[in-house]
C-alpha cells in the first residue's frame, strides 16, 4: 500500500489511515477523520504532556532512548496505539530519507551512548555550550526519525525539557510556522555531514527570541 502525502509508507498500521479522511489521517482511537481536528486534538495533548513531563524528569535527568518512546507515549497515547513504538517500515519526505527502520534500534542505542550520554543532563555554564547540547541532540534525533508521526515535536520537547534543566522553555513558533522555516530545514540536511553550526545559529535564535519575551 502506498499513499501520497506527508510520507510514503507501506504495510502496518501505523501506515494506515482513518477511513474516511481521504488519506489525510492516521488510523487513530478517536476515530478522527479531519486533519484540522486531528492537529487541534494533537495539540491539545502536547500541552497535556508537557505538564506530566516536567514532572518526571528533573534538572538532573540524563536522558535515554526509552525516555524518548515514554515522551511520544505520553503524548500521543490517547490518540494512536503505536505510541511510543519505532516505526517498522523505511520513511521518506520528498527526497529525504531517513534512517532505515531495520537499524533505528541500534541508532537510538548509539543515540543514548553519545549525544544523550554527553549533552544531558543540559546544565552547562555557558550559552555556547547550551546550543551545542540543543542543537546537536536536536539534530541526530531528527535524523534518526524513530517514530512514524511527531517526530518534529517530539525532538522540540524533549529540547525544551533539556532547557529546563539550565532555564525557560523555548519559543519555537519562528520555526514552526515563521520565515525561518526553511533555514530549519537546510540546518537538518546539514546535520548529515556532522555539521551542527548551522542548529546552533537556529537555536541561538530561538534562545534569543525566548529570552527577549
Amino acid at each position: 500500500m502506498k499513499k501520497t502525502g506527508r510520507y510514503d509508507a507501506s504495510g502496518l498500521l501505523e501506515a494506515q489511515f482513518e477511513p474516511g479522511s481521504r488519506g489525510r489521517v492516521l488510523k487513530n482511537l478517536l476515530g478522527i477523520k479531519t486533519k484540522r481536528e486531528m492537529d487541534q486534538i494533537e495539540q491539545r495533548e502536547q500541552f497535556r504532556a508537557i505538564e506530566e513531563l516536567v514532572e518526571i524528569y528533573g534538572q538532573g535527568h540524563r536522558f535515554t532512548a526509552e525516555d524518548i518512546c515514554n515522551i511520544h507515549r505520553i503524548w500521543l497515547r490517547p490518540i494512536y496505539a503505536w505510541a511510543g513504538q519505532y516505526w517498522q517500515v523505511n520513511l521518506t519526505k520528498g527526497d529525504f530519507p531517513f534512517a532505515a527502520a531495520q537499524h533505528i534500534h541500534m541508532l537510538m542505542a548509539e543515540f543514548e551512548k553519545g549525544p544523550l550520554r554527553q549533552f544531558t543532563p543540559c546544565r552547562f555554564r555557558s550559552m555556547n555550550e547550551v546550543v551545542k547540547a540543543l542543537a546537536i541532540v536536536h539534530t541526530e534525533l531528527i535524523l534518526i526519525h524513530p517514530f512514524r508521526e511527531g517526530n518534529g515535536r517530539v525532538a522540540r520537547l524533549l529540547a525544551n525539557l533539556m532547557a529546563a534543566q539550565v532555564g525557560p522553555f523555548l519559543d519555537f513558533t519562528g520555526i514552526i510556522k515563521g520565515i525561518k522555516r526553511e533555514e530549519y530545514f537546510v540546518a537538518v540536511r546539514a546535520g548529515l555531514d556532522r555539521n551542527y553550526s548551522p542548529m546552533e545559529k537556529v537555536f541561538s535564535e530561538v534562545i534569543d527570541k525566548t529570552l527577549q519575551a
